[in-house]
């Protein structure tokens, strides 16, 4: 059995293997008959490292998904001797909208600096169904078929949905998928009017994953957003839909035809033939959340009643307790807990006649974390004695709504005993060091002198108009207004010229763009920098030529950079940027090694392009 298996290997590594010295073959293949509505797999195969994949324009059939890209590897043994090669393919997943015959233009791709074009490809679309000419193969269809809403949906969730007036309740968005998930981005977010919100997750990337059965079936679940939302009015409030776009992966094996034996199943795994993986867009949309909020209870509401609904506890302090007159002091008043604690307001404390009290400075340190908002707000007050004596700050009262006995508290900050002695002369001391200098207001000085520095003379009957020079002084001004008229007509036409103003601008735009590229690079946020980098490059052009965005495609800007009798090489040059920044946008994978490649790539077209048309 083993040495048959032996064979068998041997067999099967001749027939999936092709020399690594072939040449290149770079082919399209689909199906040469369809039926309206049908769907079906336009594949563009290459035997080598492929970049700057440019896919012909695609008018008579509608495109579902793709391109996505896969790779397979195959295997060669001559004379004992194992040599690997590699495939790549570019997968659409195209359907058929009307009756006729149908050719799709040849594609292109980069490989060592040359340029390869593919065969076209030609279809014929029949009405209803027809058979497949003999000797044509049927294309493999995803695996599981289409993805339904059961396979992927967004769910929004709310802790309570009869909550009190100004009451914390905390809303889930989660994403239940039982397919792999490679990106998703959020479309629309609802709109929470009547609402105070606080946003819980702060760190989007890391998102909170586990599983979770819903009606038998087991899902991988993820929290992409959590707010914590505070009512500010009674009555049914209504939160719409959240809306998202998610690119999700279909997963397709290559085939095996002829070998049933499990050993080669699991020997010739993803790494050897391979497995592809068709990426598909859906667009999700959330249940509606109806939130039916209590108001608070009329009967006894305290007269401190500001609006605070939670569960609190307050603390106050003084820095100092004697201290002379125009001398400050600092008093602090801080709550602590857990609800609406960025709405509370400052207390009303009540100080002696002779204290000049200034408005607070109010620091908050209040965290949001997963179960929700809390922290502390401090109210910070400085006082400055203007008359000695012996006086007290009487107690101040802090109401608030407590959510768990349904019932309003009152608490009590302590009374505060101050000794004011007689300060020594006119001048303000200030000795506190804990507010800004800018609080402070000068004192002590009632009267002070219009003029101090010494006074300038000059001969009587002196005047100016005397002076010999002055004819050409009074000439000067309206030389210089007609001088500003004539710039500034001429600022103005240049202005009006919305194309020559984008062409002067288009270079420093693309550098800005690209300046924020780098710091996308630095921070390897792949996302963002791919975006930068595409908009420099599809900018430049836009602004330069005066191209509107829609109209932009790799003709338009081959054609433009012709008529400016710019090289072919550096035509070449900056179409392969694009190309090159398009498919990296897109592909799937990890891309940050292609990053810094990319970003000199896209400097370099710009600057030669931009030299060229100087």
């Amino acid at each position: 059995m083993k040495k048959l298996r032996f064979s068998a290997l041997l067999v099967m590594f001749t027939w999936v293997s092709f020399a690594s010295g072939q040449d290149l073959d770079f082919r399209a293949s689909a199906r040469e008959v369809v039926s309206v509505g049908d769907q079906f797999r336009l594949i563009y195969s290459i035997n080598g490292q492929a970049s700057g994949f440019r896919a012909p324009a695609i008018k008579d059939f509608s495109v579902l998904a793709g391109p996505s890209q896969s790779t397979s590897t195959s295997m060669q043994i001559i004379n004992n001797q194992v040599s690997r090669s590699v495939e790549y393919s570019f997968t659409y997943v195209l359907q058929a909208t009307s009756e006729g015959t149908f050719t799709i233009p040849p594609a292109s791709v980069n490989v060592d600096g040359k340029s390869y074009q593919s065969n076209p490809v030609t279809i014929r679309v029949v009405k209803g169904s027809a058979p497949a000419p003999a000797g044509t193969q049927q294309q493999a269809q995803p695996q599981g078929g289409e993805i339904t809403a059961k396979d992927l949906f967004v769910r929004a969730s709310v802790n309570k949905s009869n909550p009190y007036q100004g009451e914390q309740v905390i809303i889930t968005y989660k994403i239940y998928t039982r397919v792999p998930v490679a990106e998703y981005s959020i479309t629309r977010v609802p709109s929470t009017a009547g609402f105070w919100s606080q946003d819980l997750i702060k760190d989007n990337t890391k998102l909170n994953q586990y599983r979770e059965t819903v009606d038998g079936s087991e899902y991988v679940v993820a929290e992409i957003k959590k707010e914590a939302l505070f009512a500010q009015k009674s009555g049914s409030l209504t939160i719409e839909p959240l809306e998202m776009d998610v690119v999700a992966q279909i997963q397709r094996k290559a085939s095996r035809r002829g070998f049933n034996d499990p050993f080669f199943d699991s020997f010739f795994n993803d790494s050897f033939l391979g497995n592809t993986y068709q990426n598909v867009k859906k667009t999700l949309r959330s249940n509606q959340l109806n939130i039916n909020v209590k108001p608070l209870p009329s009967t006894d509401r305290p007269s401190e009643f500001t609006g605070a609904v939670g569960n609190f506890s307050i603390s106050s302090s003084i820095d100092r307790e004697q201290l002379k007159t125009n001398e400050a002091m600092t008093l602090k008043f801080t709550i602590t807990g857990k609800g609406n604690i960025k709405l509370v307001e400052k207390p009303n404390l009540v100080f002696p006649s002779d204290f000049e009290v200034y408005d607070p400075r109010i620091t908050d340190n209040i965290a949001a974390s997963q179960t929700g908002v809390s922290g502390s707000r401090t109210f910070e007050y400085l006082v400055i004695p203007r008359n000695p004596g012996d006086f007290t700050i009487k107690s101040s009262r802090f109401a608030f709504f407590d959510i768990e006995s349904g019932t309003y508290k009152t608490l009590n900050s302590p009374d505060f005993r101050i000794k004011v002695e007689k300060g020594t002369g006119n001048e303000a001391n200030i000795v506190s060091g804990t507010t800004n200098k800018e609080d402070f207001r000068y004192i002590g000085t009632d009267v002070r002198f219009i003029k101090t520095t010494p006074l300038k003379l000059r001969p009587a009957n002196s005047y100016f108009l005397s002076h010999p020079l002055f004819p050409l002084w009074l000439a000067i001004p309206p030389v210089l207004l007609a001088a500003f008229m004539l710039i500034w007509r001429n600022e103005l036409r240049k202005r009006n010229n919305l194309a020559l103003m984008r062409n002067r601008k288009a270079t420093r735009v693309a550098r800005k763009r690209l300046k924020a590229a780098e710091q996308f690079l630095k921070q390897e946020n792949q996302d963002a920098f791919w975006a930068e980098v595409s908009n420099a490059l599809w900018g430049y052009i836009s602004d330069k030529f005066n191209i509107p965005g829609s109209t932009l495609s790799m003709d338009s800007v081959n054609q433009a950079l012709k008529n400016k009798n710019v090289k072919e090489e550096l035509i070449a040059q900056f179409i392969s940027a694009l190309n090159n920044c398009e498919f990296a946008r897109f592909a799937p994978g990890d891309k940050s090694q292609a990053m810094d490649k990319l970003y000199r790539e896209a400097i370099e077209a710009i600057t030669n392009t931009e030299q060229q048309l100087k």
